[in-house]
C-alpha cells in the first residue's frame, strides 16, 4: 500500500519520470503493487524506470518484468579505481582497490605467497608482510587476513564478484588472473621479494567495457515470461552515489568513515542512469509518449563494447552476453534520433478511379 500511495502521489505531483530501484519478487502482475500503480502512471504519460534486481547470474530471477516499464540491468564502466603495485624489480602491476586509509602509499615491504590464505597460523607469522593469496572466493580470504591482522594483502582471483570486494578495510587490492602470474613469478625467483602499493588512483579507458555485472538479475521474469527482459543495461558497478551522512561508507581498521558520497554497485545504480536519460529525452522531445521514449532507448542501444566486440558477461565466464542478461547497452545520444517516426503519418486520399 505504501508503494501504491507513493506512486499515486507522484502522479498527483505531475512528475515526468518515476525511478524505482526496488522490486517485489514472485508476484503476478495483478498482485504486484509496482506493476499496478505504474500502469496508472504510464496511462498519464509518465515514464517509469525500474531495476532488474541483484540476484544474478542464474536465469529467471529478474523482478519488474512488467511490459509497460523500462527494466534496467547493470554493467561495468570504462573507469577503474586502481592500486599500483610496484614490485622490487621495477615491474608495475595494476590492481583494483577502494582502500581509503592513510598512508596512500605503502613503501617497500616484504612479500609472502600463502596460496589460498586459509591457514591462520601462517598468516599470523607473516602478518607484517604483503600477503599474496590466490583464491576462488575473495570474500572468504579477506576474512582470514582480517582475523590475522595482516598488514596488507593482494588477492589474485577470477571471482566475478571482485568489484564488490574492492572496498577493503585494510591495505589490499584485487589482482586479475591475467596479472597474477607476474607477481607470482617475481616472488618465486626472488630470495627477498618486496613491493610497494599506491592507492587512490583512477584509471580511465580500460578494455573491454562495458561488461555485464555478475550480480545483475537475468530474465525471463516469472511475472511475465513471454516479454524479453531486461530492456537495457546501464552503468551499475562502482558508481559514485549520494549517501546518507549518518551511515558509514566504509571502515579503516575499526574506524568508521562517513561521507556524503559512496561508491556503490547494483542495479539500483543502473536504474537512475536510465531514468536520467529518459528525463533528458522527455525535455528534448516533449511530445514523445513513455512508449516512444522506451522504444528510442531500446532501438538505439548497442551490443558492442569499447573494443568493437560483443559485450561480455562476467557471470558467464566472460562469454558473449545474451539478451536475457543485458538487453542492450544504453547509448543516450543516439536515442535523440532513433530513426523511427514518432508521429502518425498523414492520411492520404486517393483520387484514382481505377478499381
Amino acid at each position: 500500500s505504501d508503494i501504491i500511495a507513493g506512486i499515486d502521489q507522484a502522479i498527483s505531483d505531475g512528475v515526468d519520470v518515476i525511478s524505482m530501484s526496488f522490486g517485489r519478487d514472485g508476484l503476478a502482475l495483478y498482485e504486484d503493487p509496482i506493476a499496478v500503480a505504474s500502469f496508472a502512471a504510464v496511462q498519464r504519460g509518465i515514464f517509469v524506470s525500474t531495476s532488474a534486481g541483484n540476484e544474478g547470474p542464474s536465469l529467471g530471477l529478474l523482478h519488474n518484468g512488467t511490459p509497460w516499464v523500462l527494466t534496467v540491468g547493470a554493467g561495468t564502466v570504462d573507469r577503474e579505481f586502481a592500486a599500483v603495485i610496484g614490485l622490487g624489480d621495477g615491474t608495475l602491476v595494476i590492481g583494483q582497490s577502494l582502500y581509503p586509509g592513510n598512508p596512500a602509499t605503502l613503501k617497500q615491504m616484504p612479500m609472502a605467497f600463502l596460496g589460498s590464505c586459509d591457514n591462520t597460523t601462517l598468516l599470523k607469522k607473516t602478518r607484517h608482510k604483503i600477503v599474496v593469496c590466490q583464491v576462488d572466493d575473495v570474500g572468504r580470504a579477506i576474512l582470514y587476513l582480517m582475523n590475522a591482522k595482516v598488514d596488507a594483502g593482494l588477492f589474485i582471483s577470477s571471482d566475478s564478484f571482485s568489484s564488490l570486494y574492492s572496498q577493503f578495510s585494510f591495505p589490499a587490492a584485487y589482482i586479475s588472473p591475467q596479472d597474477g602470474p607476474t607477481i607470482l613469478n617475481y616472488i618465486h625467483r626472488s630470495s627477498e621479494p618486496t613491493a610497494s602499493i599506491t592507492f587512490r588512483l583512477t584509471v580511465l579507458g580500460p578494455k573491454p567495457a562495458p561488461m555485464v555485472a555478475t550480480y545483475t538479475s537475468r530474465g525471463p521474469s516469472a511475472s511475465c515470461p513471454n516479454v524479453l527482459k531486461p530492456d537495457v543495461m546501464a552503468p551499475g558497478s562502482l558508481i559514485l552515489a549520494s549517501w546518507a551522512q549518518n551511515s558509514t561508507v566504509g571502515t579503516v581498521g575499526t574506524h568508521n568513515l562517513y561521507s556524503p558520497f559512496a561508491i556503490i554497485s547494483g542495479t539500483s545504480m543502473a536504474c537512475p542512469h536510465a531514468s536520467g536519460v529518459a528525463a533528458s529525452l522527455k525535455a528534448a522531445r516533449p511530445g514523445w509518449s513513455p512508449a516512444a521514449i522506451r522504444s528510442a532507448l531500446m532501438t538505439t542501444a548497442s551490443h558492442l563494447d569499447n573494443t568493437g566486440a560483443p559485450v561480455r558477461d562476467m557471470g558467464n565466464k566472460n562469454k558473449q552476453a545474451r539478451p536475457l542478461a543485458m538487453g542492450a547497452y544504453i547509448e543516450p545520444n543516439r536515442a535523440l534520433e532513433p530513426g523511427l517516426s514518432t508521429t502518425p503519418a498523414p492520411r492520404t486520399t486517393s483520387t484514382s478511379s481505377a478499381p
